[in-house]
């Protein structure tokens, strides 16, 4: 492994690294699609990393660590999208401000902000939801499947039901794609499937990352990328982090909910728990800042007044179920009503995960609203580690800005509105040289007596208007003349001017050659170009049309 650093480093490519920090330990996450090869040397001072993608190109990263590393608890495993690494911190206590030893961070390691948090008393964090998510699983058990499966931090045995071929839509980086994998249905599951606006949750089937799981009448969906064998006995493991995130959103949702509803009579007609954060749509037309003010108040009071959460299990002809809030049942709903209980403040069919006490929701930090459909207002917020993770966020933004506006925070806005003033005085003066130069360049070329019957030009800089005072200056009736600005391999836009016969003739071909989109009427043909590296080639294809037009005439 070592041998071959050297010839890694001249022909490879580093991969996207993505790192958060815990109490005890460090993890960083290596991006890499259908990884092979994989090799890691994890040392105690540095990490050496190397394996090839789904194209067969090398990856190759090295770092030096912030701090020291215990290398016998220290380990890797390998996923279909990534190389997620476990380091075991020599000093458990100790916060790393950075994955790096050097200040220059590498470009491709970027901090994980979707599981970066405050670690401070992490260990004692969500074991009361944790216990009462057990105690509800063993109650129903009792009434449905049989004993309770044994469990331990949120991961417990059952059976593989059945393993069926299946395909996931899914975007990455953009795009659209779609991923062959299987549907497997489990004898039971802890992992919830998307619905009631919350998304779903992720884990493992033994040792295959579980990637989407959906609701299918009772029984829920597991998409995986490996098959598993019917009657199998598995572990369920649920990915805690992002569990815990969506009990936090998905609590404060109910709360904001019952308290907009409360004060200001505003219903919620929908809402979406977002990967950054989350919306609530409110039948309102808007919301003043007042309003706004007094409902975040009210709802981090709440939050400080330790305020239980508790689950019912009614039947559907219990009177009760009339008394509760709800936007109605799914037409393929089956069991027992669930119902989602904030003692004394709002009752709710729901059947997503919740906290069980309001304090353990942290903060709730309301945005601010937007215009949305319909005459409604959409409510913008953050609860629980979001917060602290926008704060965070927030933060490294304000000192990044300090440096490069060499201001502090509260001059922020007036340093960038003067450079603003500035750049679009710098582009007004830029464009009048532009405009003197075009003028420039066609009289140049008029007042040269071998000028001959075609004019090329390509500039970097300019645009449309820069082209067209050229043309406009030339004598286009008698000159064909092709104009380009832009990178000279890359996108750009061009413009051919001239006698309307040739113009019209030679137009479509030189879209052709450039790989654009454009039209032409009057002796003039411009558009776009998504590739300006034939450009020779057209010119070459213009001046011969001139020497043969040349010909003809003579």
């Amino acid at each position: 492994f070592r041998g071959i650093i050297v010839f890694l480093c001249l022909h490879s490519q580093p991969a996207h690294m993505l790192w958060f920090d815990r109490k005890k330990y460090v993890t960083a996450n290596f991006l890499v699609h259908k990884p092979k090869d994989v090799k890691v040397d994890i040392q105690p001072d540095k990490i050496i990393f190397c394996c090839k993608n789904h194209t067969d190109d090398v990856i190759y990263n090295e770092v030096n660590f912030y701090d020291r590393i215990e290398i016998n608890d220290s380990r890797e495993r390998v996923y279909e999208r990534a190389v997620h690494v476990l380091l075991r911190k020599v000093k458990p206590d100790y916060a790393w401000p950075r994955f790096q030893k050097d200040e220059a961070k590498p470009s491709w390691i970027a901090v994980d902000f979707d599981n970066w948090r405050d670690w401070e008393h992490e260990e004692d964090e969500g074991k009361e939801e944790y216990d009462r998510y057990v105690d509800m699983i063993r109650e129903m058990s009792t009434t449905n499947k049989g004993e309770a499966p044994d469990m331990d931090d949120l991961d417990f045995v059952t059976s593989v039901v059945s393993c069926c071929p299946a395909e996931l839509k899914q975007e990455v980086n953009g795009k659209k794609e779609t991923l062959k994998g299987f549907n497997v249905k489990l004898q039971d599951t802890v992992l919830f499937p998307e619905g009631g606006g919350q998304p779903d949750d992720h884990g493992l089937i033994g040792d295959v990352p579980v990637l989407r799981v959906t609701r299918q009448g009772p029984e829920a969906l597991h998409f995986v990328s490996s098959p598993l064998d019917e009657g199998q006995e598995v572990q369920v493991k649920v990915d805690w982090e992002r569990r815990f995130d969506h009990m936090q959103q998905h609590s404060g949702q109910h709360l904001i909910t019952a308290l907009a509803d409360t004060f200001f009579g505003y219903k919620t007609t929908s809402w979406e728990l977002g990967r950054q954060r989350s919306t609530i749509e409110l039948d309102t037309p808007s919301m003043k800042p007042g309003q706004l003010q007094a409902l975040e108040e009210a709802v981090n009071e709440k939050i400080r007044a330790h305020v239980p959460v508790t689950v019912q299990l009614l039947s559907i002809d219990d009177p009760a179920v009339e008394k509760v809030r709800s936007r109605g049942l799914p037409d393929d709903h089956a069991g027992p009503i669930r119902i989602i209980d904030i003692e004394g403040i709002d009752a709710n069919m729901c059947c997503g995960t919740h906290v069980s006490n309001l304090s353990h929701l942290q903060v709730i930090k309301l945005l601010g609203t937007e215009k949305g459909k319909k005459n409604k207002t959409n409510l913008i917020f953050l609860a629980g580690n979001r917060v602290l993770k926008y704060a965070e966020k927030s933060y490294s933004t304000e000192r990044s800005l300090v440096s490069l506006l060499k201001t502090g925070p509260d001059e922020h806005v007036e340093a960038v509105d003067k450079l603003q003033k500035s750049v679009k005085l710098l582009q007004k003066t830029n464009l009048t040289l532009l405009r003197d130069m075009a003028v420039l360049i066609a009289q140049n070329f008029k007042n040269d007596p071998q000028r001959g019957n075609f004019f090329s030009l390509h500039k970097k800089e300019g645009d449309n208007e820069f082209m067209n005072i050229i043309a406009n200056e030339i004598n286009t009736e008698e000159t064909l003349v092709f104009l380009t600005v832009g990178e000279e391999k890359g996108p750009g836009l061009f413009v051919l001017a001239g006698p309307s016969g040739p113009v019209a003739e030679m137009g479509p071909r030189v879209l052709e050659i450039l790989q654009g989109k454009g039209a032409g009427k009057n002796g003039r043909f411009q558009g776009k170009a998504n590739s300006l590296a034939r450009r020779g080639e057209v010119e070459a294809l213009l001046q011969q049309h001139c020497k043969h037009l040349t010909s003809e005439e003579e």
